[in-house]
């Protein structure tokens, strides 16, 4: 049996190549005849680095820039085989680099995602790919692009202070001593976002409570992110704030969509293109997937969804299973968008902690579980027939 591992990461516990050995170590011990093939995910967010290097191999580097509090912290990038640069926001904007510190939703910068892409332009690369998941920031990419050499004046002619909140004095936006190299770039932007930069589905309103902004806060910050917009449209001659994924990253979509010439696209799709997943599905019996959480958000493009809705493309009768931490309200939608059937790995009452101390073993045994149960069907149709899930597993072979 040919089965495909294509997990996220489970946050805050195991990576996504981690989970994905623990689900074959599970599976293997249910039946050892088997051909795993195991695709290291992630759809932009925390963990896209380590997920392209197991994935597609390369080399990681490694730079000193600044976190969002202007604080220095080491952050890595990717250059793979074909020379394109991984570059993950989140190792240098993120909001994990707060953990123990107080946020700063109106002066957090993207500054360090800047420093990250100049290196990576310094190293030769012009073909850009940056994973914009679980930003810190709300400053429409301001802090990208002066890491970058663009200046953020206001009135008076002076350099804009960081974070979002210093755009409502913003006046003009000087590309004079822009880093001529991006117009050399192929620039792509993995994100699972199609919020508009400003407004009630905006960077501001929906995302920058999330980040420790008060509603006062979020209401500033909307109004200087719309200003913002005026700006910059001003600047480059064209409309960017209701392009779907402008708001993506407290805005960093925009910024990189607007000065960049970036194209904004599913992370998991973008992921499972370099990835050539339909070739790895040649011959592929069975699929698993997963997340440390499913729920309603996951059928907006997370990456169980987007493994699945891929499968079921290339077969309809391909199975596909999600192994996951734990299960939300509105998880059921995922199974009309390609999941058969959602397995959770808590076996019994636990504490977060215990389950996240325990991740590796849960998943493990969880996947063993299922594999019996699979085991089961095909030695017995009947019993196939008796679990929804488990409908048409006869035809694997």
């Amino acid at each position: 049996m040919n089965i495909i591992i294509a997990c996220d990461s489970f946050k805050g516990s195991l990576s996504s190549r981690s989970v994905a050995a623990a689900i074959a170590a599970g599976l293997l011990r249910a039946e050892a005849a088997l051909h795993l093939t195991q695709i290291p995910i992630a759809d932009g967010g925390e963990g896209t680095v380590d997920a392209y290097l197991a994935a597609a191999g390369g080399e990681r580097r490694t730079r000193t820039v600044r976190d969002p509090l202007g604080e220095p912290v080491e952050a890595d990038y990717a250059i793979l085989p074909d020379g394109t640069a991984v570059i993950e926001m989140a190792q240098a904007s993120g909001l994990p680099l707060l953990a123990g510190r107080t946020p700063d939703p109106m002066g957090a910068s993207t500054y360090g995602t800047g420093q990250l892409i100049r290196a990576a332009l310094d190293d030769g690369c012009r073909s850009l790919l940056i994973g914009i998941g679980g930003s810190a920031t709300t400053d429409g990419g301001a802090g990208m692009l002066q890491a970058l050499g663009a200046r953020f004046l206001n009135g008076r002619g002076e350099p804009l202070a960081p974070g979002g909140a210093a755009l409502a004095e913003l006046r003009e936006i000087d590309l004079t001593t822009f880093d001529p190299r991006l117009a050399q770039c192929r620039v792509r932007v993995a994100s699972d976002v199609t919020n508009p930069l400003c407004g009630p589905n905006g960077a501001a309103a929906v995302y920058a409570p999330q980040k420790g902004a008060v509603p006062r806060q979020v209401q500033e910050l909307d109004r200087a992110l719309a200003h913002y917009a005026d700006v910059a449209e001003r600047t480059v001659g064209r409309a960017i704030r209701d392009l779907p994924g402008a708001g993506a990253a407290g805005g960093l979509g925009a910024g990189l969509m607007a000065f960049c010439g970036a194209v904004s696209g599913s992370g998991i799709d973008v992921m499972l293109d370099a990835v050539r997943f339909e070739l790895l599905l040649t011959g592929a019996d069975l699929v698993i997937t997963g997340e440390g959480r499913i729920d309603g958000q996951s059928a907006e493009g997370k990456v169980p969804v987007g493994v699945a809705r891929r499968a079921k493309a290339y077969r309809k009768d391909l199975p596909v299973f999600a192994l996951v931490g734990s299960i939300g309200p509105g998880a059921r939608a995922v199974y009309d968008l390609g999941i058969d059937s959602i397995q959770s790995i808590t076996p019994g009452i636990l504490t977060l902690e215990q389950s996240m101390e325990q991740a590796a073993d849960l998943v493990a045994d969880a996947a063993e579980r299922l594999m019996r149960v699979i085991l089961a069907s095909k030695r017995s149709p009947s019993v196939g027939r008796m679990a929804e899930p488990f409908v048409g597993m006869e035809k694997i072979s």
